[in-house]
């Protein structure tokens, strides 16, 4: 039987409450690599001690190793907490690593003026391959991705393209495909958004 995780989130409190009381909120603006995966999975860690109610990220990422990216998707798709992935502020992306990072949340917010997609392997090896294991890689890459969105309801196809074809969205674009849950101006209104929802819990 399916176990779920409820958000009962405070409303309209400032973000430096949220991080102490019952929202536990990180923020993640560099590059995705081996440090950044144990920096995810230790706050995971931490909100779960301290019985929070879910993980919030803020996320602004050109992208990084793929290796680094499957660690920090694996750890989301089996929290034992809720996990928000917050693309701000504005002018934020959620590139390349950070789309398939940002699909694995419990729930996908975009702030106004940021951008996701263009995850195209190339580049998040740590090196230039040639056609054959491009392909391969490729390849790999997109039935990753595949199964990160339909593991969540997300937009399959579109999750694919940004993959194959190195598509980017606005998030109004993200939002109408289907490839987040929400739009929210900061972390406040986010909160407020998902107060009382309810997400599945590690498919437990």
């Amino acid at each position: 039987m399916s176990r779920a995780g409820t958000l009962l989130l405070l409303f309209a409190i400032c973000s430096t409450a949220i991080a102490s009381s019952k929202v536990h909120v990180i923020t993640l603006d560099a590059t995705i690599n081996p440090a950044t995966a144990d920096y995810i999975r230790e706050s995971i860690r931490i909100a779960h001690d301290e019985e929070a109610e879910c993980l919030l990220i803020r996320l602004n990422t050109p992208g990084g190793l793929l290796k680094s990216t499957r660690v920090i998707v694996t750890d989301l798709l089996g929290s034992p907490v809720p996990v928000v992935v917050y693309v701000a502020p504005s002018g934020s992306q959620s590139a390349s690593a950070g789309t398939f990072i940002t699909l694995a949340a419990h729930i996908a917010a975009m702030a106004p003026g940021t951008n996701i997609g263009a995850a195209h392997p190339v580049g998040m090896q740590g090196a230039e391959p040639d056609s054959i294991m491009n392909e391969k890689a490729t390849n790999d890459a997109a039935a990753f991705i595949r199964t990160i969105s339909a593991k969540r309801e997300r937009n399959v196809t579109w999750a694919e393209d940004a993959v194959r074809k190195s598509i980017s969205i606005t998030e109004s674009e993200a939002l109408k495909e289907g490839v987040i849950d929400l739009i929210a101006q900061n972390v406040p209104a986010l909160l407020d958004s998902i107060d009382g929802k309810t997400v599945d819990i590690n498919g437990s």
